[in-house]
């Protein structure tokens, strides 16, 4: 019963931590980004396509997944099989766990394309948190090394 009760907990807290990602927002910026110069041109939407973002692939679904696969393959066997199926259980595991994670903090996205002010045409890739529309004027702010949100006007 211990076991079963600590796989639970182990699950729910791999659950978790994966919702807490963070989202590539055209709205939230990172702790690295804060107190960073942007340069800001102006443009207008011309296409607007939904994509999507993939999630992590981290340590931390795969030892989740491998931690609570094992518990729940010693719960299977008695004895020297006991050992067996927590060693294939962490092993399914440790696999089921990261493809979890991926999916869990996999994000709807937007590809927008702008054509800037001055002559150019650039797509940017940002969480669909901010909805545009084919001919809004917005702003375009990319950092020197070369990444770049769209922001309303």
């Amino acid at each position: 019963m211990a076991n079963t009760i600590s796989g639970a907990f182990a699950l729910a807290t791999l659950s978790l931590l994966c919702a807490c990602a963070t989202p590539s927002s055209g709205t939230v910026y990172s702790r690295n980004e804060a107190r960073t110069a942007w340069s800001v041109v102006e443009g207008r939407v011309s296409d607007i396509k939904p994509v999507k973002i993939e999630g992590n692939k981290s340590v931390l679904g795969t030892a989740g997944g491998g931690y609570v696969g094992y518990e729940l393959g010693r719960t299977m066997g008695s004895g020297r099989g006991r050992d067996l199926a927590g060693a294939v259980g962490a092993v399914a595991g440790a696999a089921t766990g990261q493809v979890v994670e991926e999916r869990a903090t996999r994000q709807n996205a937007l590809q927008i394309t702008i054509d800037l002010d001055r002559g150019e045409t650039i797509a940017v890739v940002q969480a669909a948190d901010v909805a545009f529309a084919p001919g809004e004027r917005v702003k375009v702010l990319r950092r020197g090394d070369g990444a770049a949100r769209v922001a309303k006007l």
